[in-house]
């Protein structure tokens, strides 16, 4: 096990110090200039999400379709995620993880844009759609497009099944003393009982969970600020030297050099909000949506909150405790950061238990979502069962497997699934602008102009 573990790191740093961070960041910039700098849309990206496009063709609602996206990607990537992020990299991996939600925005309008545009009606009359689909149709390019479906398949059963599981049972485990193995079978079940009724009960159970659960942590942390209040100021300052290289690593900061932060802080920041990655479009694929810049806007909104918002917050939270108590956290595991962040508020451990079991909870569901489409992809109906059967056994080993190889994968398959993805849009960039100019630009956005095939 160690050896596979070790081969794994290998060649997940290999693959995420230096290409995939030049592409990924690249990207993000490219695409934020050709847009115009298409993030000074998000608040009426907000406005729109929360009013269904009705009469519009797709599966599900714009916002059933930014709950599942967010359900996949709100979850341990904002808390152990950034507390691994920190640890690993020094707090200025806090501000990496930042900028590439900022920037993000625009690559995740732009994929998005194309999964809408690309989008097709399977044997069963469902509406499907998503990189592989953008690739096939938009590039010719069916290898390429069945490379992302494989590393996607591949991809679920590391961030979106054993990362998520083991968060879980983790947490249940400290807080609470459960056996690993039973809070697995619990999420297993639960897990099973969901995922068969396909994306309209994903998306309906996402749809209230992540709302009510996304505002209870946001409170959480707001909480933790208040009793940290003293420390905020210094806490931003603190990431910002280290982000840059400027502060060396003393008192419990591990890091800090500017490659490692940024190494990071990417790596945990495109594990959070998935922008450039690919999987978060296969959700806006099934949106009833009129036209395709329409839910790009509602799908763009999906990295506002969850990094620039979510992951922001919890990295102040745990910068500004290292602060106030650098002994604590002298020494402290990567996942165990957030936990002691938490206990300077009473139950602290407890608020932090609830929310991150549910946010890890609802990013099984999407994430499992995601594989199916991709299966259905490279096997048709048929592939769908069997993938469900071990999407759900990867969920119960997830909960019991060491957490070094459990990320080191995670990490490993995301680099590979957005090489595909990035190429696309990055090639397909032309297209992203012209339907912008269209219907955004041109004031165009009530105009019908789904291209979905009948």
């Amino acid at each position: 096990m160690q050896t596979i573990s070790d081969l794994i790191k290998v060649c997940s740093d290999f693959i995420w110090n230096g290409p995939i961070l030049v592409m990924l960041l690249g990207t993000h910039l490219f695409l934020t200039v050709r847009l115009r700098f298409i993030q000074r849309y998000t608040a009426k990206a907000v406005r729109m999400s929360l009013h269904p496009d009705e009469g519009a063709q797709g599966e599900i609602s714009q916002f059933g379709a930014l709950a599942t996206a967010l359900a996949a990607t709100i979850g341990t990537g904002n808390i152990i995620g950034v507390s691994t992020a920190i640890a690993l990299g020094g707090p200025g991996a806090v501000l990496w993880c930042w900028l590439t939600g900022v920037f993000g925005i625009a690559t995740k309008y732009g994929e998005a844009l194309l999964a809408v545009k690309y989008r097709v009606r399977n044997k069963q009359g469902a509406v499907v759609g998503g990189p592989m689909y953008t690739i096939e149709r938009g590039l010719g390019w069916k290898w390429l497009a069945v490379v992302f479906a494989v590393f996607t398949v591949f991809a679920t059963l590391g961030a979106g099944s054993t990362v998520q599981s083991h968060a879980i049972s983790d947490v249940i485990h400290t807080t609470f003393g459960a056996p690993t193995w039973i809070s697995g079978l619990v999420i297993t079940l639960l897990t099973a009982v969901v995922i068969l009724g396909g994306v309209k009960v994903i998306s309906r159970v996402c749809e209230k969970l992540v709302p009510f659960m996304s505002l209870f942590y946001i409170l959480g942390c707001l909480a933790i600020l208040f009793l940290n209040r003293a420390y905020i100021l210094p806490a931003a300052a603190t990431i910002v030297k280290s982000a840059f290289g400027w502060q060396a690593a003393a008192g419990g900061f591990v890091g800090g050099a500017l490659m490692i932060a940024c190494r990071y802080g990417m790596a945990r920041g495109l594990f959070s909000n998935e922008s450039g990655l690919g999987t978060a479009p296969i959700a806006a694929a099934s949106a009833q949506t009129r036209n395709p810049v329409r839910q790009a806007l509602v799908s763009m909104t999906g990295t506002f909150w969850d990094t620039v918002i979510v992951c922001a917050m919890t990295g102040i939270v745990v910068v500004s405790g290292m602060l106030r108590s650098p002994e604590q956290y002298a020494g402290a595991g990567d996942d165990a950061m957030t936990r002691l962040a938490f206990s300077v508020l009473p139950g602290g451990q407890y608020v932090l238990t609830v929310a991150l079991s549910i946010f890890a909870f609802t990013t099984i569901l999407g994430w499992s979502y995601y594989g199916e489409r991709c299966m259905e992809y490279l096997t048709g109906a048929k592939g769908v069962l069997l993938y469900r059967l071990v999407f759900l056994a990867a969920v119960f080993l997830g909960a019991v497997v060491s957490l070094d190889i459990v990320w080191n994968f995670a990490d490993l398959m995301n680099g590979l699934m957005a090489f595909p993805n990035l190429i696309a849009v990055l090639l397909l960039s032309g297209v992203i602008v012209q339907e912008t100019r269209h219907f955004l630009w041109e004031d165009r956005l009530e105009e019908a102009g789904d291209t979905l095939p009948n």
